[in-house]
């Protein structure tokens, strides 16, 4: 057994939607959550910006000593190289993998969307997945800029006409091409998820990147041994690098829980994040 906790990392608040799965299916797991919100979005910026943001996440999560990292962002996901990833010292996993096979084993006409950022469309991550597991499969990417920024100001709601807007100006786009499945690339994304599927009429079966991580690092942490031992539930800190208060406020709707006691706002550096002073 391993009580160390599960690191969870995204550019914002998508992540917490990974993290509200991890937290349902390992309730003893500590979790140690990053967002790094003063610098969303990731999806517009260059891989070299995005891979450098990361690995300096990642040695902040290690220096919290966790066991396991869960990148639960497509763009960082779908752009660190595999020369990093692979060579941490612990247990990587992103988001494309675990969506790509959830979409290719549900998908019946072989014809599957993917909506995320313009970063994870043009590296085309999730058809290159895809492919792998089902080389026939015709993928239908449409990079959504909007939507983060959408998600992080709140506009969520299933009435909220601005979100039914901005979804319904995207979803436009893959209306020809008739797919029966689609990746919600973004873990931002399943905040959207009612909206996106009332735009599509109810006839397109969705798949959420973090629900379907979740039950993976479930899967491998249960198989290595590495569960929890403790009997109480676990405790979760996060990390933002923006107020405090903004990203509490907004993370209560993703969790319905308040938890501001037990979030920091941190200036990261190279290798630690520190308090503000």
């Amino acid at each position: 057994m391993d009580n160390r906790p599960i690191g969870v990392f995204d550019s914002g608040v998508g992540g917490l939607t990974a993290l509200r799965e991890i937290k349902a299916l390992l309730p003893h797991e500590d979790i140690v959550y990053f967002g790094d919100t003063g610098r969303l979005p990731y999806g517009s910026k260059s891989r070299d910006t995005i891979i450098r943001f990361a690995q300096q996440i990642i040695r902040f999560l290690l220096s919290k000593d966790v066991k396991i990292l869960v990148a639960a962002c497509g763009t960082i996901s779908s752009t660190l190289p595999a020369a990093v990833s692979e060579n941490l010292p612990v247990p990587y996993f992103g988001v494309v993998e675990p969506a790509a096979q959830a979409a290719c084993a549900l998908s019946q006409n072989e014809r599957i969307g993917v909506i995320a950022t313009k970063t994870s469309i043009r590296n085309n991550a999730y058809g290159r997945a895809i492919h792998t597991i089902r080389p026939k499969a015709r993928v239908f990417g449409c990079a959504c800029p909007l939507l983060v920024p959408l998600v992080e100001d709140n506009h969520i709601a299933g009435d909220d006409p601005i979100a039914r807007m901005i979804v319904s100006y995207y979803l436009e786009n893959l209306r020809p091409h008739d797919i029966d499945t689609l990746i919600l690339g973004c873990t931002h994304y399943p905040m959207l998820y009612d909206i996106i599927n009332e735009t599509l009429d109810y006839s397109v079966t969705l798949v959420d990147p973090g629900r379907e991580t979740a039950r993976c690092v479930q899967t491998f942490l249960t198989m290595h041994g590495m569960l929890s031992a403790r009997e109480e539930r676990g405790k979760c800190s996060y990390y933002m690098t923006d107020s405090a208060e903004d990203f509490c406020s907004v993370a209560s709707i993703f969790l319905s829980d308040d938890i501001r006691k037990d979030a920091r706002q941190i200036d990261i550096t190279e290798s630690e994040g520190k308090e503000p002073s």
